[in-house]
């Protein structure tokens, strides 16, 4: 105080208020409880696990409380980039065109081993996309492992690979029980309650390993465990549902799964190669490399590989057939009268359109084309205009957590996420549009659902349909 009294300008009075009005110092010992969570996060060490942050409170009493880890500020990638493995013969090139020829080189392997698998069969296809799906689903749940350092934390991992089976088990139940039910009643009987009451096992599947999340929760760790549980479960539904709902297209006919994710591939293919050779335009901020010239380049491109990939492959009841099974030879046979969207037909072309066709000297009026031509070009618009967004997606969570690629099981493409972001979007837009524009009752469909009936439920399906028949004047009457 004498030292304030003596300040020249100061009266004493205004100095003693100087003196009440300030704050104590914070004690650097222990935090104040008023410190907002950012500022705590900022002092987490970014390389040290949480587990071993031990950040403690002091009650009123005098007692040491400790408190709850809080999240991590990511200031490093948490899970290292991938390595480009170049090949001597490359390493004259710059590195854009190492790149592009390395892309380049696995697309095509790629798309190669794609049209294996389809000459194989809808169940070999339908393993791919499990496969794929187990995949993609390791690949996030590694970054959620990294980001919040959970090595200390129990049972994180198997948990999260034990909700991915109970949920699998969930969707797929129907899928077997539509599909192979007749088989296994015949041949693998034992396993037939798994199929006829797969909701409630899955139900109590979910049950215990959510009765095993509770009895994991740490005291310290409460808030890091909650959310690599949201975590767990936002990937079951990005990638689970996904894959559930492509099979189910699947089986519906081999060409429109094989349109859709080929207009995909066929998009990001298109957009990299007009955006590498006329490029000039960024498209969005979350992806800097994704320009206009390639989105409205690649987008026309796509739109026009659909409407002409449907119309090779309707001819041939391979595709155009959907898949059904057959209990004798124990194979998926896709044997089918043509469906009338896979039959020509004339459609008189808009007035606008001719208006524009007439500029470039086409007088056309009318036009003969499938009607399923015309489902392949909205299927190859929304590849071009939506489906990217699901990698923009992908880009903008790739940034958040400061990594540049989910994995790198595909050298010049990254992880499996990576190439397949754009497809999750797409499976369930084919979906949605197959069960509401195309789908069709399918006789040999309703009967193979009948046979897995009961014999007695057989009978009686048979004896309802025929007086209802008979009572239309649809079968004849059998005199007794």
């Amino acid at each position: 105080m004498s030292e304030l009294r003596h300040r020249e300008g100061h009266g004493v009075e205004k100095a003693e208020d100087e003196v009440k009005n300030e704050e104590p110092a914070a004690p650097k010992s222990s935090p104040s409880r008023s410190q907002p969570a950012a500022n705590q996060a900022q002092q987490l060490q970014p390389d040290q696990p949480v587990e071993n942050e031990k950040q403690t409170d002091q009650t009123a009493d005098g007692e040491t409380k400790e408190k709850p880890a809080p999240l991590p500020d990511i200031q490093e990638p948490p899970i290292p980039a991938q390595k480009d493995v170049i090949p001597e013969v490359l390493k004259g090139l710059s590195p854009r065109w190492q790149n592009w020829i390395i892309r380049g080189v696995f697309t095509w392997a790629m798309i190669f081993g794609y049209a294996f698998l389809i000459y194989m069969g809808p169940v070999a296809l339908a393993s791919l996309i499990i496969l794929i799906e187990m995949m993609c689903f390791h690949e996030i749940i590694r970054i959620g492992h990294a980001v919040y350092k959970s090595e200390g934390l129990p049972w994180f991992r198997t948990l999260s690979w034990y909700f991915l089976l109970s949920a699998n088990y969930f969707v797929y139940g129907q899928s077997l029980q539509d599909y192979f039910g007749i088989v296994l009643r015949r041949e693998l009987e034992f396993l037939q309650p798994f199929i006829d009451y797969y909701r409630f096992i899955s139900f109590c599947m979910y049950m215990f390993g959510f009765i095993l999340f509770v009895l994991s929760l740490k005291k310290s760790h409460y808030l890091v465990q909650f959310t690599l549980f949201g975590w767990t479960h936002i990937a079951l539904l990005i990638v689970v549902t996904q894959s559930n709902l492509i099979v189910q297209s699947l089986f519906e006919g081999l060409i429109w799964f094989i349109t859709s994710t080929m207009s995909v591939i066929c998009n990001d293919i298109m957009a990299y190669m007009f955006g590498f050779f006329f490029g000039r335009t960024r498209l969005i901020k979350l992806s800097p490399k994704k320009t206009w010239e390639g989105f409205i380049g690649g987008g026309f491109a796509t739109v026009l590989f659909s409407v002409f990939l449907v119309r090779l492959l309707a001819p041939y009841q391979l595709f155009s057939c959907p898949a059904l099974f057959d209990d004798e030879t124990h194979t998926f046979k896709m044997e089918c009268q043509a469906s009338y969207i896979f039959i020509d037909k004339e459609y008189t072309i808009p007035g606008f359109i001719q208006v524009i066709l007439s500029l470039v000297g086409l007088n056309w009026t009318t036009v003969i084309m499938m009607p399923a031509q015309i489902h392949a070009f909205v299927i190859g618009l929304f590849a071009s205009l939506v489906s990217p967004f699901g990698g923009f997606f992908a880009s903008g969570f790739k940034r958040a957590f400061k990594i540049k690629d989910f994995g790198d099981v595909i050298p010049g493409h990254g992880g499996i996420m990576d190439r397949f972001d754009c497809q999750f979007l797409m499976a369930s837009f084919l979906y949605v549009y197959i069960n509401t524009f195309i789908k069709t009752p399918n006789p040999s469909k309703l009967v193979q659902q009948v046979l897995n009936l009961s014999p007695e439920n057989q009978v009686a399906v048979y004896t309802q349909l025929t007086e209802v028949l008979t009572k239309r004047g649809l079968i004849p009457i059998t005199p007794p």
